[in-house]
């Protein structure tokens, strides 16, 4: 299921599956919510892009702290993965170098193999990233990119891209020293330059000489740009794990992040009930099946006999426990994927329980929907949600007996409520915790007297799509939950599967009935 609803507006890679968990495509974004969203809301996709919507059943994600940080994580990922719909390029070869020509005015270009010499820089683990580096340069300190272009011809190529140098749109000096700037970035003297920008704008600024000032701002922000830390791509080619935790309400959340030959190529999740020595019986359990790498980066020291247990697995392991440092940031960036996948969801329920009055926390939350075509092929649909996630398992689509020809939503979701869960009283099956239909008060009326029929009492509401107003039986007004907040959003993905659902079955019906 995709949950378009419970994604962050946060930069980070996401990564599509199909039915059977296999990854098919991995994809990076400045803003994980937006990207992945417009996969869904543009109509006019080529058909490759129509062809992967169609094969996507679930999707994963990893936050980072920028969009470098998504762009080297997603390169990784499709390098781990290889999945179907990412391109394969043939020239993915690790080019790691930018190079000064010695020209008459100097442009920075890509060395395929490493030369000597001052004006030679990286190396950069990753073809792209040098790429993004060597573009943003050019375009943020308008150095020339051409290898020979008749003078006649310049204007018309460099207007708003370069400096234009060899018709004299800029003096010799100027030029080298936007080429020098440059350089100052690629050695990493950004504190300097930094600062040396900073004095420039503001004298710019006191003459009125506002565009140039605007030209070095915008050098300002390339310095800034690559100065941000990479932490996703790290330069040790040692294999490491990074292994983070966190408790909330006796629940341990973990997350692993695996790190080989400098690249992050995997996460790997973990949640259970919190007991003492947890850390250190995960420790254990995990490596007893799993290989030890060179490094284990964790937050704390950890006890001397688990650390012979590991060396007696690999001789070569360290235990790392950081105090400063980007390893330190790494672990950082762990608890931030443990908030984002974990925690967000368990406070959507803390907040529903308080917006809807509930007594107890709704772990178990089924939503209903109904669909039909003219009031042929009516069905409905029933999906769970257990701990704010999709529970497939215990999906469930019937046939509506008591509508054919006509079109009676309120009987349609009394039939398919009363069927539901009078089949969980045979079958002495627990009831879930709260109940979620689609549609406003006439549906609420309709699946509690189905509820009554059955003498049970579980928390029921309806959301009406037309302001996401949430409904309660015998209730004259609605509820207006805050449009931000979490506990609607999980409403909202809870309808919104039940919806997609329904009208799978109802395709799939149709399509069968035409053959």
């Amino acid at each position: 299921m995709i949950n378009l609803n419970s994604l962050p507006d946060k930069p980070g890679s996401y990564q599509f599956k199909d039915n059977n968990g296999k990854i098919i495509y991995v994809g990076k974004a400045k803003n994980l919510k937006k990207r992945v969203s417009s996969y869904f809301i543009n109509k006019h996709l080529d058909e490759k892009t129509k062809a992967l919507v169609r094969n996507i059943d679930n999707l994963d994600f990893i936050v980072t702290n920028n969009e470098i940080e998504a762009l080297i994580l997603e390169n990784n990922l499709i390098k781990k993965h290889n999945p179907y719909y990412n391109i394969s390029l043939k020239d993915s070869k690790t080019f790691a170098f930018i190079k000064l020509t010695d020209d008459e005015f100097p442009r920075f270009v890509i060395l395929r193999d490493r030369e000597k010499g001052n004006n030679v820089f990286g190396p950069f683990v990753l073809a792209s990233d040098r790429k993004n580096i060597l573009e943003f340069i050019n375009k943020s300190f308008r150095l020339r990119t051409c290898k020979k272009l008749p003078k006649k011809e310049c204007l018309r190529f460099y207007i708003g891209l370069c400096s234009a140098p060899c018709i004299k749109k800029i003096s010799k000096e100027d030029y080298f020293d936007s080429v020098n700037k440059a350089k100052n970035v690629l050695l990493g003297k950004n504190d300097e330059l930094e600062s040396a920008l900073k004095k420039e704008i503001k004298e710019y600024s006191i003459n009125q000489e506002f565009e140039k000032a605007i030209v070095v701002r915008e050098q300002l922000k390339a310095v800034n740009y690559l100065n941000e830390k990479q932490l996703i791509q790290r330069s040790k080619k040692n294999n490491e794990h990074f292994i983070d935790y966190l408790i909330d309400n006796l629940t341990v959340y973990i997350i692993i992040f695996k790190v080989n030959n400098g690249l992050v190529s995997e996460k790997e999740e973990f949640e259970f009930n919190f007991s003492p020595d947890f850390f250190s019986q995960f420790l254990s359990q995990y490596y007893a099946e799993n290989d030890v790498p060179n490094e284990i980066v964790l937050r704390d020291e950890i006890e001397e006999v688990l650390i012979e247990f590991l060396k007696s697995k690999n001789d070569k392991v360290k235990i790392i426990v950081p105090k400063i440092g980007d390893k330190l940031k790494m672990l950082d960036l762990i608890k931030k994927n443990i908030d984002e996948r974990f925690l967000k969801s368990k406070n959507a329920l803390i907040e529903l329980k308080e917006y809807l009055n509930l007594f107890n926390l709704p772990y178990i939350i089924e939503g209903f929907d109904i669909s039909h075509l003219s009031g042929t092929n009516t069905v409905a649909s029933m999906v769970q949600f257990k701990n704010a996630e999709p529970n497939k398992s215990e999906y469930r689509k019937f046939k509506i007996l008591n509508t054919e020809g006509e079109i009676d939503d309120f009987k349609s979701m009394n039939e398919v409520v009363l069927r539901r869960y009078k089949r969980l009283l045979l079958e002495n099956k627990s009831l879930p915790d709260l109940i979620l239909v689609d549609g406003g008060l006439g549906q609420v009326t309709s699946a509690k007297k189905a509820l009554k029929e059955l003498n049970i009492e579980i928390p029921l509401i309806g959301i009406a799509k037309k302001f996401e107003e949430i409904w309660m039986p015998n209730r004259g007004s609605p509820i207006i939950i805050n449009k931000k907040s979490n506990a609607l959003k999980l409403l909202q993905r809870v309808r919104d599967e039940a919806h997609r659902f329904a009208i799978n079955y109802n395709k799939n019906l149709r399509s069968k009935r035409l053959k």
